[in-house]
């Protein structure tokens, strides 16, 4: 198996509706690759090709984690569901004395990391 490389774990793993009692609520979760490959693609610009080129994995495995993530998406926000983003097959990108690990790096735009 290829881990899929992400540049940080997000600053706030669990989102969901204001108004919900969570203790009743549904969730949905979303693994940290999908939410690198959101991240990368609708938030950063990359393209599915320039984006498995920062996660270092195959165009069409991108293809395949982008698909699952935006369904997951439709489905919290249509659905009124909490999302709760852990797990999955990456590992946290190490190159952080070049500057961080590419141009999409959270670390380089936001001059810090959290982990």
């Amino acid at each position: 198996m290829k881990w899929r490389k992400v540049c940080c774990l997000p600053e706030r793993n669990r989102f969901g509706p204001l108004d919900a009692n969570n203790d009743n609520i549904n969730h949905v979760t979303m693994t940290v690759d999908e939410y690198e490959a959101i991240r990368l693609i609708d938030l950063e610009g990359f393209t599915q090709e320039e984006c498995a080129e920062q996660m270092n994995v195959a165009r069409t495995t991108v293809q395949g984690i982008y698909s699952r993530a935006r369904k997951k998406l439709a489905e919290l926000l249509v659905n009124g569901k909490e999302l709760i983003i852990k797990g999955g097959e990456y590992r946290i990108c190490d190159n952080i004395s070049n500057g961080g690990c590419g141009r999409g790096c959270r670390r380089h735009r936001h001059g810090h990391f959290n982990s």
